[in-house]
């Protein structure tokens, strides 16, 4: 059976007409790279946190996809959610990737978990939680996975308000020296190499 393999066009026609006015936004970028500058298709889709797990099962229906990683942006009053997939593996020259952008309000961030759709997602779901607060719901191990366990609680390293890192908590480790009342350590003299073409005499060659 010959598999079905939908351009960039295509792909971002057939989530515009399923899913209608729950897709905010839909383009469809094209990078040039390399000496034979061989075209890159990147599809940009946000929609409504209700359609996540829908377009997801959409896509895995086309093609089963690649998920990279889930990022993550605190945007002020919404934490940006993008799924990063890639599709068509396999396919030289067709493959795309396909990314699915939920906001979400800092009054309400939780998110349906996908690791029944994607298994590997549960990883990069758990890394969310941890560095911007969201809760993932469903997830079924919510344990933290980067963190260590006496991480204060209610504190995000990515977020950008109230809720990030304090200010007593960074180490500006780059202002760190030699403390002052330790000697520097001596360093023995070491001969120096003979070097390739000189007389053993130390004189140089005729």
């Amino acid at each position: 059976m010959t598999e079905n393999v939908l351009t960039p066009e295509q792909v971002a026609d057939l989530f515009k007409t399923k899913f209608g006015t729950g897709i905010h936004e839909i383009r469809v970028a094209e990078r040039r790279e390399g000496v034979k500058k061989r075209p890159n298709h990147n599809i940009w889709i946000s929609l409504d946190r209700d359609l996540l797990r829908p377009a997801i099962s959409e896509l895995v229906s086309l093609h089963f996809p690649h998920l990279s990683v889930i990022s993550g942006v605190d945007c002020g009053d919404a934490i940006r959610l993008n799924y990063h997939f890639s599709i068509f593996y396999g396919h030289p020259g067709r493959e795309c990737t396909v990314t699915f952008g939920v906001d979400l309000p800092k009054s309400d961030l939780t998110i349906p978990t996908i690791s029944d759709l994607i298994p590997g997602a549960v990883f990069t779901e758990r890394e969310k939680q941890e560095f911007l607060g969201i809760r993932v719901t469903g997830i079924p191990d919510g344990r933290r996975l980067f963190l260590p366990e006496d991480f204060p609680e209610g504190v995000y390293p990515w977020r950008k308000d109230g809720t990030g890192i304090p200010d007593s908590m960074v180490k500006n480790l780059y202002l760190s020296r030699r403390p002052t009342d330790r000697p520097s350590p001596q360093a023995e003299e070491k001969a120096a190499c003979p070097i390739e073409g000189e007389e053993s005499s130390g004189g140089g060659a005729t």
